[in-house]
């Protein structure tokens, strides 16, 4: 059993199997973490100025596969989040993603929860980077770990939605102006790290996106 949190600007949630938006990070689901204090600023992350909720969630996970990113090698999870969200428009990427997705994603068709990073908003500014050449693989996993991007969980099948209960008692509200300001503290001292370390001699920018595939 593991206690979760959702952060939302909806005080009243019922997660039900089946809905979520394609364009998340891992596809339809539920997202949760078990990080309280990122799913306060996950509640405010919008320009509304609104006040959000957190939802306190406990999951059992006995007999749920869990497919967890972090076993896995980071360019897994970047060709994950390509099938499900674009880092950039252009023609060329368009091509090259679908080579990369192919060459380095997996099957999670069969997980009822799938665990992994985050990809907010400092998440794209690395990924364009990465795309268009700019960035080495070999610095890419301490790049994402500038980025504080937390990790989540997302509920995916019937079953696990089965199991996974809300905690009574366990709402909580969260001031926007506090947690809004956090939130974008945090992006922005990310991008700062981020681009003095894709700037730096660290990045020899010669194992690249494109000389992957």
């Amino acid at each position: 059993m593991i206690t979760l949190f959702h952060g939302s600007p909806n005080k009243v949630v019922t997660p039900q199997f089946g809905l979520g938006k394609d364009k998340h990070d891992y596809g339809r689901g539920f997202y949760l973490t078990a990080d309280i204090e990122l799913a306060k600023e996950w509640a405010v992350c919008r320009p509304d100025e609104s006040n959000g909720w957190v939802h306190e969630y406990e999951l059992d996970t006995d007999g749920l596969t869990v497919l967890d990113f972090q076993d896995h090698d980071v360019l897994v999870w970047l060709a994950e989040l390509m099938k499900h969200r674009d880092a950039d428009d252009s023609k060329r990427y368009r091509v090259l993603s679908k080579k990369f997705i192919a060459k380095y994603g997996i099957d999670t068709s069969g997980a009822d929860v799938i665990k992994g990073w985050r990809a907010n908003a400092s998440y794209f500014y690395i990924a364009k980077e990465f795309v268009r050449d700019n960035v080495d693989v070999d610095i890419l996993e301490e790049l994402l770990s500038l980025g504080g991007l937390g990790i989540q969980y997302c509920v995916k099948s019937q079953r696990a939605y089965d199991q996974l209960s809300e905690v009574p008692q366990g709402l909580m509200p969260v001031d926007y102006r506090e947690f809004n300001d956090l939130y974008n503290t945090r992006d922005v001292a990310a991008r700062q790290r981020m681009h003095d370390l894709i700037n730096s001699d660290a990045n020899t920018v010669t194992h690249v996106f494109s000389t992957l595939l």
